[in-house]
């Protein structure tokens, strides 16, 4: 099926609108599914893409020949500014790479959003001005347009290099306003993207969810992960890190975040199975609730991903590196 570019322009939301609007409600159909679209040449001319994607990215964190190790702040659980800022402390001294925000957390009462980047930003500048490099964070900007625009502005303001945005809660053409301000890169969660996927009868694949995305300027998305903690099989994850990876539309990819129940003991599979650095790989509890604490989380994680990258199992990681235990103990279950 194919729609003349002269029917919808180059519009996003018609766009989606003309590939599965009202197609969806048909009686005649008990399930359908969009599996991929491919757009023009004529569209690289009106849609920038990714600002930053994975070259971008690295270049922010000044990380090369090896995938980023990231972690999750869950300040929705009640931290206070500061104390979320001692948390980035440790974490950004133990090497950590990169660090986010719950999807959870925006402006709330007990973290509203300036007091948090002032008390993150302080924290992460007096780090890259003793070290020369940055740790990159990804604050929560998802809200109304006027509030996103102010929450970006702070951030760029504070010295920082990263936004996150619901993408499912904000749509299209929030995000791409977003994406237009170029300053950041910008970290795209897909939390919900279960009722989009789930049913294999409805919604859509990875493929055509992540070029909508793309088209938008999101800098980085959510793929899930090898043995992860949610329903999505494994051969579903590496179908999505492929297609982040890939250059087209636009000549421009995307870095692949894997996360969800991710340690350091799935990284061996991961390579294995992907056969690509260009991963952020994010471990919350995988890194924060190590039996010695974040730091030695931080360092477990790294040294996973360099067995992984020397072609070592699980099991011979472990026993090449004796400290790998602890978290293999903490976090292998069964597998």
């Amino acid at each position: 099926m194919s729609w003349s570019v002269e029917n919808f322009g180059y519009n996003l939301p018609t766009l989606v609108s003309t590939l599965q609007g009202n197609l969806y409600e048909l009686a005649q159909f008990s399930g359908l599914r969009l599996l991929d679209f491919d757009v023009p040449p004529s569209f690289a001319a009106h849609f920038r893409g990714p600002a930053f994607g994975v070259a971008g990215t690295r270049r922010l964190t000044g990380v090369s020949g090896r995938p980023l190790i990231g972690t999750i702040i869950k300040p929705s659980i009640g931290l206070s500014p500061a104390q979320t800022a001692e948390m980035v402390r440790t974490l950004v001294e133990a090497g950590i790479d990169f660090i986010k925000d719950d999807e959870l957390m925006a402006d709330p009462p007990h973290s509203p959003f300036d007091a948090r980047v002032d008390a993150i930003m302080a924290v992460i500048n007096a780090h890259a001005e003793r070290t020369g490099r940055k740790v990159m964070y990804a604050f929560n900007v998802s809200d109304e347009l006027d509030a996103m625009l102010r929450h970006y502005e702070k951030v760029v303001a504070s010295g920082g290099t990263c936004a996150m945005i619901s993408l499912n809660s904000v749509g299209l053409a929030g995000a791409k306003r977003v994406c237009d301000l170029g300053a950041l890169a910008i970290h795209g969660h897909r939390n919900g993207w279960g009722m989009l996927n789930r049913h294999p009868m409805l919604g859509m694949e990875f493929t055509a969810y992540q070029k909508l995305w793309r088209l938008a300027g999101v800098d980085q998305l959510h793929v899930n992960g090898i043995a992860n903690k949610f329903w999505e099989p494994d051969d579903s994850v590496v179908r999505s890190i492929s297609a982040c990876l890939a250059p087209e539309p636009l000549g421009r990819p995307l870095l692949p975040v894997v996360s969800s129940g991710q340690w350091g003991g799935q990284a061996p599979e991961t390579y294995r199975r992907t056969r690509t650095l260009d991963l952020l790989y994010m471990a919350g509890g995988g890194i924060q609730a190590h039996p010695d604490g974040a730091a030695a989380g931080v360092r477990a994680l790294q040294k996973w991903w360099e067995a992984a990258l020397d072609g070592l199992t699980l099991e011979q990681a472990a026993a090449k590196y004796p400290e790998l235990e602890k978290s293999r103990a903490k976090f292998g279950r069964a597998s």
